[in-house]
């Protein structure tokens, strides 16, 4: 199965099969059926490998921790925190959500009725009590005691051998995850054994969302690290973990998916590497300030570049859509990252209108009503872009143009169009508060006078001539965040 311009569903795996009272093994159908249904052909089951509860206690607990458990459960208890999905144990399932072998079926299942799984591959850092640091500890970064004694944040004792120190993983942007122990990236065997990981699970899934993807970049991780680098015995590799790894790995499965978590400017870096796919952070930071003329700009890169970038509103680590954009900016930006090219990625209680962004750590959610507004524009909007013309199509961004008499609120108005065999799909988007009006012109090439033009999300049918359309271009009138998506023939 190789899809264009797929649609990614996230699932938190431990805290949606808590709420169902099931495992993997035991999952209905049905569910994902209605995702297929909705134009969903990659489920991401976020967070089902082992963890260290023994962890949870001492790295946990923290007061910045607890703050954001109070935020987002009110009612929480010390049985909710859970810990991290991404301080791992190992790659083995988590012992409480099933076996490798309800894996396998699960996928078995998944691929049966059209859909990929997608799985979690953390590269930068396993859990700080992970019995890999027991078994494998020449593959995490060691330092010597006077790191440790001057830094015991970013630094620890090893718990299974108290003479060896090591690096707690960490963005270096931010404060080290205490709950993490540190992959060395300048050794070989780190880069060996995290491929041997990648080659297993090629057989329980179809592709890995690699987090924090740029971390392992030769450049990223020695400037994280300089102090601890800064010794003879550390070389900078020739050649970039990914570039090893992703070859090695589709050697073995060729359509098997890697899909970045990429920040900093590096996706296309991260692309050339041979990643399918990378977060466009970028999208989703202008859409949330408002910055019409950005995400224009930014929707004008290169075609290889649009058809590999991954496109969101909200995942399990940024705020819920409704919540960051408010209710009808949130669908107008849903809206934006449907109908353009790459792929697209939505988060459980995305179509339901969630509010509440739920910490990792945490296994239950708070109830939440359900939006109705939001869950029927959803349901219209997905039934519209499964359409073959929003997935094989060309697509072309449009310049909406004053409606004249000085009117400027154009510039409020996004605009493209999708083309495929002799139908044509007209997306126009108005991104503000205000009423906007424009003109956009389209050469229509038809031999009739007028066009029917269907629009899907409301259920209107209007007449235009072509000689409008081609010359002085379609008056458009929208509602603040309102939009248009408009099909029609176009015969030749």
């Amino acid at each position: 199965m190789v899809f264009i311009n797929p649609k990614l569903y996230e699932i938190n795996t431990r805290v949606w099969l808590k709420k169902l009272n099931k495992k993997l093994s035991d999952l209905p159908t049905k569910f994902f059926l209605e995702l297929s249904q909705k134009g969903i052909n990659i489920v991401w089951l976020m967070g089902i490998w082992k963890t260290c509860p023994g962890a949870i206690d001492k790295y946990c607990l923290t007061p910045d921790l607890v703050s954001t458990y109070n935020k987002a459960l009110k009612d929480w208890k010390r049985e909710d925190v859970i810990g991290s999905p991404y301080s791992i144990d190992e790659y083995e399932v988590n012992p409480e959500l099933g076996t490798w072998e309800d894996l396998l079926e699960l996928k078995k299942r998944l691929n049966d009725i059209g859909i990929k799984l997608l799985l979690d591959f953390v590269p930068n850092h396993f859990s700080v009590e992970s019995t890999v640091l027991k078994a494998n500890p020449g593959i995490f970064l060691p330092v010597d005691e006077e790191y440790y004694e001057r830094d015991q944040y970013t630094f620890f004792k090893d718990q299974y051998n108290p003479d060896n120190y090591y690096a707690h993983g960490r963005d270096p942007l931010f404060p080290a995850w205490q709950d993490t122990v540190q992959v060395n990236f300048f050794n070989s065997k780190a880069r060996d054994f995290l491929c041997s990981i990648l080659l297993k699970l090629t057989d329980v899934c179809d592709g890995v969302r690699c987090d924090m993807a740029m971390l392992p970049l030769n450049n990223v991780f020695f400037n994280t690290w300089v102090g601890v680098l800064n010794k003879p015995e550390y070389t900078k590799p020739k050649d970039e973990f990914w570039d090893m790894a992703i070859r090695t790995v589709k050697q073995k499965s060729g359509n098997f998916l890697f899909i970045a978590e990429a920040y900093w400017d590096l996706e296309w870096d991260l692309q050339q590497l041979g990643f399918d796919y990378t977060y466009d952070k970028r999208l989703t930071d202008r859409l949330a300030t408002n910055y019409i003329q950005g995400v224009k700009d930014h929707l004008k890169a290169d075609l290889d570049f649009q058809i590999k970038s991954v496109r969101f509103i909200e995942n399990h680590d940024e705020t819920r859509a409704v919540a960051k954009f408010g209710k009808y900016r949130s669908l107008a930006a849903a809206t934006v990252m449907s109908t353009i090219q790459g792929m697209k990625f939505y988060y459980d209680g995305q179509f339901e209108g969630k509010k509440i962004k739920l910490p990792v750590q945490l296994g239950r959610e708070p109830d939440e009503k359900v939006s109705n507004t939001v869950y029927r524009y959803y349901d219209k909007l997905l039934n519209i872009t499964k359409e073959d013309i929003f997935v094989y199509g060309k697509w072309e961004i449009l310049e909406p143009i004053t409606a004249g008499n000085g009117n400027l609120s154009f510039q409020n108005l996004f605009s493209w169009q999708w083309s495929y065999k002799d139908s044509r799909a007209l997306v126009i988007i108005n991104y503000s508060e205000l009423t906007s009006q424009c003109r956009i012109k389209l050469d229509i090439k038809s031999e009739k006078e007028f066009i029917v033009l269907y629009d899907q999300l409301n259920g209107k049918v209007f007449d235009r001539s072509v000689s409008e359309l081609n010359n002085v271009g379609i008056f458009i009138e929208l509602k603040g965040f309102a939009s248009h998506i408009f099909i029609f023939q176009e015969i030749v």
